[in-house]
């Protein structure tokens, strides 16, 4: 899609963006030593932690880019999202 003049610039960068952006679940929960632990099960051994939720859930989004790109690099199928979450009751 192509779009001119200035606003067509601006649209052009939004989709862009969109494009580049994907969605990937990731499970958060606290580890043994006080830090908590974050992975995407979607992608196996992305797995990284962080002192704070936030620094966790910034370190995976830097681990999923960082996974992708070196598959892409590589030539290697990038998996699909695939997962559902479920609570259980037991």
């Amino acid at each position: 899609m192509d779009f001119s003049g200035k606003m067509g610039a601006r649209l052009n960068r939004v989709i862009f963006s969109a494009e580049a952006m994907q969605m990937r679940q990731v499970l958060l929960h606290p580890g043994v030593d006080g830090y908590w632990v974050v992975e995407c099960p979607s992608l196996p051994g992305c797995v990284t932690q962080g002192k704070t939720k936030e620094e966790a859930l910034a370190n995976i989004k830097e681990a999923i880019r960082g996974y992708v790109a070196s598959l892409r690099q590589d030539g290697l199928p990038v998996p699909e999202e695939r997962f559902d979450a479920l609570l259980v009751a037991v």
